[in-house]
């Protein structure tokens, strides 16, 4: 059995080493956007985007963010409210060679924009079978007890 914390934990060491979601508003009827997570282990609440100001994500507002592990051990769905970001600060703490490969300009470009996602609550789930379970899998066997407490809904 897994507690909550676990699966947070999980959660964030599973985002920082694969930091890219997909994200859309909840007011829009688009589809949600491929976009990188700027992280600080300091701000476990919120993280940023990097984007332009007309992005179909630039107004903010309540959003939705998916995210898949790498290996697919770990799905979660984030709940939180995009806004801009407009401490000169945090933009430049994030600022990379990657980043300005998007941005002619560079820092100073007229259409970058910076959005904060403030983070309510996730839903998390652990896909990460033991071995005894994916023989189960393998052969048609009932893996849900395998699956039992691998299950979160989370504040962040």
């Amino acid at each position: 059995m897994t507690d909550t914390s676990d699966i947070r934990d999980r959660f964030w060491k599973e985002l920082s080493s694969s930091p890219f979601v997909m994200v859309g508003l909840e007011s829009s009827t688009e589809h949600s956007l491929p976009m990188t997570a700027q992280l600080d282990p300091a701000a476990n609440h919120c993280f940023w985007f990097y984007t332009s100001k007309d992005n179909r994500l630039a107004p903010g507002g309540p959003a939705m963010a998916q995210f898949s592990a790498k290996d697919h051990s770990l799905f979660a769905c984030i709940e939180g409210t995009l806004s801009p970001e407009t401490d000169p600060a945090v933009i430049d703490r994030y600022w990379s060679k990657q980043v300005e490969a998007w941005y002619p300009q560079g820092r100073n470009d007229p259409s970058l924009l910076m959005l904060r996602y403030d983070l309510g609550t996730a839903e998390i789930w652990l896909a990460d079978l033991s071995l005894k379970g994916v023989f189960k899998m393998m052969f048609g066997g009932d893996v849900r007890s395998e699956m039992k407490g691998k299950h979160a809904e989370v504040a962040l």
